[in-house]
């Protein structure tokens, strides 16, 4: 009631003065007056009414300060008199609480008790704010007194604190505002911006009475903590001698995550996909997601042997998805663990690619059905830069998973760093202030306000959809891991430790003393998850083979066969109908929406597409046109995230037009191909590289059947996401049995523009390949499809558009997933002779692993003195340079369009076609890049070392390319010239 009126109007007269107010009665008025203002209740409701329309036609809004005295000046525009002074202090003591309300709520976790241990400050600050009342004497920074304490003062509307009241006694407003804001839960959300937002968290947690738990609930949480701390006992008294990165200090998270997870499925969440480091992960796995305890155990028999694929990760790094009935709601609720390796933040921005895929294949736009929970270690949320990357994918359209929970296990330390030198920050959670997400930090020794913060921040992510931390504030009371001794460099927080009582003592000493649970039935509880320990622990020997599918994280149900095996083993043609490719043709040379005005250039663009169309003939950007629209017919989702895809950093694309004339309205005529087409998303990303690949993986597990690509933006502008590729995109089906089709598509080619804009080191890919160069396979029909399920990655490197639109329809067709990396070309987009017919790309046509000579050199094998094999651009300045000097007979240039898995069987036919020549490989990059070093044991091996493959290239170097387009033009001169000169290997 108090709010509805602070919100309505006040009115102030401006007539004369009511005859009443004049002469004896002006005192008792007046008297009448200062007693409202300084508590409403205590004058007859009469007056209460009188006062509070007083004054007509004017806005009141009492935590305005201008308001306030406006409200003290009532007697003067009445015509009443006044004591100045009396009127002044009256006005100065309500703003002066006013002001330490706000205090309290902007600044009160600087004195919140948050550390169990309490040696630390958490924010690793000891200042004492001077605006909080900490003893009697601060009342002066307000001009209030000791004697004000008892005075009452109405509250203003920014606060909660006073439940049903709206007036309440100083000494009782800084007892509660304590109660909310200095005890075991610090609160950040005052820098939000956003007034309903602060509103929300400001009644949340300062309603009087609001933390209250049933006894059900309590004995609920003395359970789950019972089952966190006992499993940890269990490993701890199993393989004592064993890391397992166990969560001791922190055993208050398990049941965190639970009330977590059970507020959500109450709120309609279906399905929760979890990312985090690896303390606590094996707890995680046995009491959140409820993997069979006989499953983890048997990870540590060290004569466990792996039944599957790959070579396996140390269990800690395993993932998990799981479907059960959530006991709290008794609703089915979906959970998965992202597997990830030891860079602590990688698996953020996949976690969040994930769930934004569940949701949109689900159409949960609102994020009402899918959501992520995200948990850190302090040292690494405030030192990874992955983790801005990754708060800034957070509220833009095509990134967003509409809010994730953040759980810091805040250990107060790193490996052996001390929070002082881990960063600058105050918290290690200030990294999430960017977004304006707010920040509950809770004392993890508390288990009742930790559960109150988790219930809330799910309450939080369901009504805002916005980001929300919960730092868990910690120790961790056994070293970096089980083998590690802490002591050594935190002596004195490690001895506290050893003083310090188990959170589950604590908490269990506290219901036995109310009387919520007696000792035997907190023992009984014990008991009983030991023995279910020890039963899992028996049965855990029988298990001596490890299944490595079991901690699969994305299963991919109807893909694969009951094993796990592809259903097949061939890939059909990749090519397609000439009807579809004259009418993805025409639609892309088309703005298919009325009244929709484009840029002149792009007019020229798109009639030049018509041109080539009508002429059955394809550019580099129309070919990949050709290759997504067909997709989209077939019901393929097709994704293309990156820095400027929309339009194509070299201006080339054009999948989204805009209005000239109309700001934001914007036609993406790869949506109109058909009524009823799968849909493309094409997103220009932020400027990250890290988090937005990490994202699009995570993207491309939810399901097998979807188009994920990422184009870098420029040359080696991929290496800040190096992580990415090597620890999820390399090695993931090997550590994980993770299949993965994600494209990168990577701008590659010596253009003379610097090094790095040249270069996508094709050499790290190679490097990475698992191919093996000794290997001499027996080829048969199905070598091409066997030797890609082998491989870990596909390398490409295409010349032509036709081959381009065919690798990418491969991808798919495919039965099974592997990353795919193409160097895409620059040059090459525009280059006249860079072009396909659709003779090249219609039915019964497919993706040409080698391009052969089939010139005048392939006509007459025996004349032929030298083969140059080469891969990607340079071979259209071969082949300008072998007409300028009359070669064309004599020198046969062979196209490597895959370079990894190598073509054995292809080039085997090529090198014996051409027994007299000299074999030379060529390539634009230096030598120490490029090509060469992969391709060269390769070739040996199937002439069997019988024949040299020769160098011709640029000179080893430092850097990738040279910026001096001079330079640029020799070093090319001059390996051509080597190329072509037939006495060169003599």
């Amino acid at each position: 009631a108090r709010r509805v009126f602070l919100h309505g109007q006040w009115y102030a007269s401006s007539g004369t003065s009511e005859p009443f107010l004049s002469g004896s009665n002006s005192s008792y008025v007046e008297e009448m007056y200062y007693a409202w203002l300084e508590n409403p209740k205590s004058v007859h409701k009469s007056w209460d009414l009188f006062f509070r329309n007083a004054n007509a036609g004017q806005a009141y809004d009492p935590h305005l300060p201008d308001q306030l005295e406006r409200k003290a000046s009532f007697l003067q525009s009445h015509g009443l008199a006044q004591t100045p002074g009396k009127a002044e202090k009256l006005v100065e003591d309500h703003l002066a609480v006013q002001s330490l309300i706000r205090a309290y709520q902007i600044r009160g976790h600087h004195v919140a008790q948050l550390d169990p241990l309490g040696i630390l400050d958490a924010d690793l600050d000891s200042f004492v704010p001077s605006d909080l009342i900490t003893t009697i004497d601060k009342l002066g920074f307000y001009g209030l007194h000791e004697s004000d304490l008892d005075k009452v003062f109405q509250l203003p509307t920014t606060t909660f604190i006073g439940g049903n009241e709206n007036s309440l006694s100083l000494r009782e407003i800084i007892k509660r505002l304590e109660n909310t804001y200095c005890q075991h839960i610090g609160l950040e959300f005052m820098f939000i911006n956003d007034v309903e937002q602060c509103q929300w968290i400001r009644q949340k947690f300062e309603t009087p009475g609001v933390m209250k738990f049933t006894n059900e609930e309590k004995r609920t949480l003395l359970a789950r903590l019972v089952r966190s701390m006992r499993f940890e006992d269990f490993l701890a008294r199993k393989w004592s001698s064993e890391k397992r990165f166990g969560l001791e200090g922190c055993e208050v998270m398990i049941p965190a995550l639970k009330t977590i997870i059970d507020k959500s499925s109450e709120m309609g969440i279906e399905y929760v996909i979890m990312g985090m480091p690896h303390r606590g992960r094996l707890n995680v796995l046995a009491n959140v997601i409820r993997k069979e305890l006989e499953q983890i155990f048997c990870q540590f028999d060290p004569k466990l042997e792996a039944a599957d694929e790959g070579s396996g990760d140390v269990k800690y790094h395993l993932g998990m998805y799981h479907e059960r009935i959530n006991r709290a709601t008794n609703k089915k609720i979906t959970l998965s663990l992202m597997a990830n390796p030891s860079h602590l933040e990688a698996v953020d921005p996949v976690v969040q690619g994930k769930t934004k895929a569940e949701q949109f294949y689900r159409g949960d736009t609102a994020g009402k059905k899918v959501m992520s929970i995200l948990l850190h270690g302090d040292a690494a949320f405030a030192g990874q830069g992955v983790v801005y990357e990754t708060f800034h994918l957070s509220d833009l359209p095509s990134y967003t998973t509409n809010g994730t929970i953040h759980v810091v296990v805040n250990n107060q330390i790193g490996f052996t760093t001390d929070p002082r030198m881990a960063r600058s920050s105050p918290y290690p959670t200030d990294v999430a202030r960017v977004v304006n997400a707010p920040i509950f930090h809770v004392n993890a020794d508390d288990p009742e306000a930790v559960m109150y913060v988790c219930s809330v921040a799910a309450e939080w992510r369901n009504t805002f959809n916005k980001d929300v931390v919960v730092d868990l504030v910690c120790y961790r009371r056994r070293g970096h891991n089980e083998m590690d001794e802490p002591m050594f460099t935190q002596p004195l927080m490690y001895k506290q430790i050893h003083k310090q009582v188990p959170v589950l003592k604590k908490y269990a000493d506290k219901l036995i003393a109310d009387g919520t649970v007696t000792l035997q039935e907190f023992e009984e509880e014990i008991a009983k998850y030991d023995r279910i320990c020890e039963e899992a622990y028996t049965r855990s020997k029988d298990n001596k083979i490890l299944h490595i599918k079991h901690w699969l994280d994305s299963p991919w149900p109807g893909f694969f066969n009951m094993d796990g095996e592809p259903k097949s083993m061939s890939c059909p043609p990749t090519g397609i109908s000439e009807d579809l490719l004259t009418h993805i043709g025409n639609v892309a040379s088309s703005v298919p929406v009325k009244d929709f005005k484009i840029h002149a250039g792009l007019s020229r663009i798109l009639r030049a597409r018509l041109e080539m169309t009508k002429n059955r003939v394809v550019d580099w950007a129309l070919a990949e046109y050709m290759a997504f629209g067909s997709f989209l017919k077939e019901g393929i989702h097709v994704r293309l995230s990156g820095q400027d895809v929309e339009r194509g950093t070299f201006s080339h694309r054009h999948h989204v037009l805009h209005d000239q004339e109309v700001d934001k309205r914007t036609c993406v005529p790869m949506n109109h191909l058909w009524e009823q087409q799968a849909p493309y998303t094409v997103c220009n990303s932020s400027l990250s590289e890290y988090g937005v690949l990490g994202f699009e993986l995570g993207f491309a597990m939810a399901s097998p059947n979807a188009l994920v690509c990422w184009e870098a933006q420029f040359g080696d502008f991929h290496n800040t996401a190096q992580c990415i590729i090597d620890q999820f995109i390399s090695s993931g089906q090997a550590k994980w049995v993770r299949h993965n089709g994600i494209v990168l598509l990577l701008p590659h080619g010596m253009e003379g523009m610097g090094p790095e804009h040249s270069s996508a080191r094709p050499e790290r890919f190679l490097q990475m390949s698992n191919d093996d160069s000794d290997a001499y396979p027996e080829f048969s029909e199905q070598f091409e499809v066997s030797q890609l399920y082998e491989c870990n990655w596909i390398v490409v490197n295409c010349s032509t558009p036709a081959n381009y639109f065919h690798v990418l329809r491969r991808q798919i067709l495919l039965p099974f997933r592997k990353p795919l990396i193409i160097l895409t070309p620059k040059s090459l987009l525009r280059h006249p002779e860079a072009k396909s017919s659709f003779d090249e790309m219609v039915f019964g046509t497919t993706f040409q692993r080698v391009i052969p000579e089939s010139g005048l050199a392939a006509h007459a094998p025996h004349e032929v003195k030298r083969v140059i094999f080469c891969t990607g651009k340079v071979y259209y300045d071969l082949v300008k340079e072998r007409k300028n000097q009359d070669l064309e007979k004599q020198v046969a240039i062979t196209r490597l369009e895959q370079i990894s898995p190598f073509p054995f069987d292809l080039l085997k036919e090529e090198l014996e076609k051409y027994p007299g020549a000299d074999l030379v490989w060529c390539q634009e990059e230096h030598k120490n890049s490029g090509y060469y070093d992969y391709v060269k044991p390769r070739f040996r091996t199937i002439v069997n070392h019988t024949r040299p493959i020769w160098y011709v290239g640029r000179e080893p170097a430092a850097a990738a390319a040279t910026g001096n387009k001079n330079m640029h033009l020799v070093s090319l001169r001059r390996f051509l010239d080597t190329a072509f000169n037939l006495e060169a290997f003599e």
